[in-house]
């Protein structure tokens, strides 16, 4: 059965990379399907309580992080609320050729993985 993944990311800089992410759940041997993500349109009334329902319909969550993760506050909270609601989260490094950074939630023991298919195949299936 296919992991339902949440993919915590910053919209106003990682969107393409995101799109890659999603699509690699159509492949033929994608261990996941892609459930849900950050938004960028204002919910209306409290759109934390709203990412907390939303999180209880997926098995993981995957933190792609780009070079200004660690300025976009509603990875943060994202990443905050998984932790709370104790889903199995990893950090996903958005690109190969640029540094990326945490979210400031982050703990110095979350480890940025290496975006590979092999990695997020191993990820997803809970070896980190």
């Amino acid at each position: 059965m296919k992991k339902r993944v949440f993919i915590s990311f910053d919209i106003d800089n990682d969107e393409g990379t995101k799109r890659m992410l999603t699509g690699q759940a159509n492949l033929p041997d994608s261990p996941f399907e892609f459930k849900d993500n950050s938004v960028k349109a204002h919910l209306t009334g409290d759109w934390k309580e709203k990412v907390r329902r939303r999180m209880d319909n997926v098995d993981v969550v995957v933190v792609l992080c780009g070079t200004k993760t660690h300025t976009a506050d509603g990875v943060a909270a994202e990443l905050t609320i998984a932790k709370e609601k104790g889903k199995p989260y990893f950090l996903l490094a958005a690109y190969t050729d640029k540094p990326c950074s945490k979210p400031k939630t982050a703990t110095s023991s979350d480890k940025l993985y290496r975006w590979t298919w092999d990695n997020l195949k191993k990820l997803i299936a809970g070896q980190r």
